[in-house]
């Protein structure tokens, strides 16, 4: 597992976000962990098929230990931006990133990712710069989750400040997410949590229009989405399907519909 961080920390330092992808997926390469062994450095790219998923059209087939990887080092580098965005750490953050670190990719990952957090605590982080290659090789569906799971960062204390709040508009629409699927996946996260806006809709929505937001809503935000993640991270994405069944329901009481 070490030689997956020093990898991705290397990659980082040398060629930029994307660097930092390679050197990860490098890392797991030298470490046994993936199961391809050509791995395009430098051009992202290789003599296998393009993937089909969004974001990808025209570049390789990645494995399911490189789309794992590269949705770690996107997590731990947007982590610690979101951790200092109000100019504090608090412990409450860092235990949110370990857990999930611990739960994803095993206690073996927790000590390595948290010295690569520490670092990039230190350092200018270019979100934009970040974000813009995330959304260049990351699904839609890999980036709301990974959305959601800023959010929980940025509510490990209890309350989201404005730096926070203004920092994760900004990861969201800089990660290409429209207006409405960052409004629902903060939604969820308010202690009055709002149906409408969770499944992106007014008030004034007729009975048929909530059905119909709902079936989209569900089939957007569906676990299987990320399955390729790893069975723990998908783990993770039902609680965002959940808060969308809740909503859903919840209308569905309000207005008596069968």
């Amino acid at each position: 597992m070490i030689f997956r961080f020093i990898f991705g920390a290397i990659g980082w330092a040398a060629g930029g976000f994307i660097g930092g992808l390679i050197g990860f997926a490098l890392g797991s390469f030298v470490d046994g962990a993936t199961s391809q062994k050509t791995i395009g450095a430098g051009s992202g790219s290789s003599t296998g098929g393009g993937y089909s998923g969004g974001g990808y059209s025209g570049r390789r087939t990645y494995t399911t230990n490189e789309q794992r990887n590269s949705f770690l080092v996107s997590l731990l580098v947007l982590s610690a931006a979101v951790m200092k965005a109000d100019g504090k750490v608090l412990k409450s953050e860092l235990n949110y990133v370990k857990d999930f670190i611990r739960q994803n990719f095993g206690e073996d990952a927790v000590q390595d990712a948290l010295s690569i957090i520490k670092n990039l605590l230190q350092s200018n982080i270019d979100v934009y710069q970040a974000c813009s290659q995330i959304k260049m090789y990351m699904q839609l569906s890999q980036r709301l989750q990974l959305f959601h799971y800023l959010l929980g960062i940025a509510q490990a204390d209890g309350q989201l400040s404005p730096e926070e709040s203004s920092l994760l508009y900004t990861i969201g629409t800089s990660l290409g997410l429209n207006e409405k699927d960052i409004r629902s996946i903060m939604g969820m996260f308010e202690p009055d949590k709002d149906p409408y806006k969770i499944l992106e809709i007014d008030k004034t929505a007729t009975d048929e229009e909530v059905r119909k937001a709902y079936r989209r809503m569900a089939v957007r935000f569906h676990p299987d989405k990320v399955e390729s993640l790893g069975a723990d991270v998908k783990k993770a994405a039902e609680e965002k399907f959940k808060s969308v069944q809740s909503a859903y329901e919840q209308i569905k009481k309000e207005r008596g519909m069968k």
